[in-house]
């Protein structure tokens, strides 16, 4: 086995950064971290956490995943089909959003930690390879439906039950159609109609960071939620997420490990197919095993500051290349964005 230091250490292949290379990455660190703040907290809420989660998650994770994974450009942290995993994995074991809820997604990272880590010191990149196209193709289209249906009943301001059967959860929100809040409605469809306007109009410009500034000055000014009964984030507890021990459920490990596995190499196979694209246009070259190895840290680290299980980010990855990141440095640049946003901007 090669022990060399780039093996052990591979965050420095990118050594020596020159002034140039450093600005390069500055730039597109801060332009991933102004979509990843919000991003985050919105994929926190979709895996049944309170919204601040999802700023845990996008902090030391995001690091620790660029330090040891073979990509310079994938962006890691909270992802739309992870966090939807999560929720649907745990929701069977505790009520969405409580203590023990919370407890439990801090174990399944744990758990999703130690596949990959295990997965990548043991060489079996190769296994995602057994996925078939067709299969990645259909679940991938499956959870696009899910995550958007699933976001309707806040767009129109009503509760949504969970229980078992998804259709059953979506034809209890139709049926209180009649119920709907209609600040709320307009709240979001403003929204959704600035991201259109500026995907159409201005393409260059972040549609979703401006329609995400401008309705929460607007939401501020208008008091959306004391006079008008919309619903807000509300307080972010200030301050770094603390460091622990997660909280170990020796009566479900067994039952979530079966969610873990699944949730590495659906995880994994998100990470590695947007890295081998992005290689294939940076003419770099992606280690399979590395990625596995960089994403288990990102989630065992995770685990220990409280963040629920994360992957690669199509999207953020393809912001943080087109922002001109040259080495993963633009990733660290982006976590001490967020840390920057925990401690001061809350």
């Amino acid at each position: 086995m090669n022990l060399s230091p780039k093996t052990l250490l591979p965050f420095l292949r990118w050594l020596p950064l020159r002034g140039e290379t450093l600005k390069a990455d500055f730039v597109a660190g801060l332009t991933v971290a102004l979509v990843l703040v919000p991003q985050s907290m919105a994929y926190a809420q979709l895996a049944g956490l309170p919204a601040y989660y999802g700023l845990y998650a996008a902090f030391l994770p995001v690091m620790v995943a660029s330090l040891w994974g073979s990509s310079n450009q994938l962006g890691t942290g909270p992802v739309a089909v992870v966090s939807l995993l999560t929720a649907s994995s745990l929701a069977p074991f505790a009520a969405i959003g409580s203590e023990q809820f919370v407890a439990l997604a801090i174990m399944l990272a744990l758990l999703v930690g130690v596949v990959q880590l295990a997965l990548g010191l043991f060489k079996l990149g190769v296994v995602v390879n057994f996925l078939s196209h067709p299969v990645i193709v259909g679940f991938t289209n499956a959870a696009a439906m899910i995550i958007g249906l699933s976001q309707v009943n806040k767009l129109i301001g009503v509760p949504m039950g969970r229980s078992e059967h998804f259709i059953q959860d979506i034809w209890g929100v139709a049926q209180k159609i009649g119920d709907t809040h209609l600040p709320t409605l307009a709240m979001g469809a403003a929204g959704i109609a600035i991201i259109w306007a500026i995907r159409r109009y201005a393409p260059k410009l972040p549609g979703v960071l401006i329609a995400v500034a401008a309705t929460t000055t607007v939401s501020w000014a208008i008091g959306f939620a004391e006079g008008l009964g919309g619903q807000v984030v509300g307080k972010v507890p200030e301050g770094l997420p603390s460091v622990s021990l997660p909280t170990i459920n020796g009566e479900l490990i067994g039952t979530l490990l079966t969610s873990a596995i699944v949730i590495s190499l659906v995880g994994f196979m998100e990470a590695i197919s947007i890295a081998k694209a992005i290689a294939a246009k940076t003419k770099e070259k992606v280690d399979p095993n590395q990625e596995l190895i960089g994403q288990g840290l990102a989630n065992i680290v995770g685990s220990f500051t409280q963040a629920f299980p994360v992957s690669g980010s199509f999207s953020r990855s393809a912001v943080n290349m087109n922002a001109g990141a040259k080495t993963g440095m633009s990733a660290v640049f982006t976590g001490l964005i967020v840390l920057l946003t925990l401690l001061l901007l809350t």
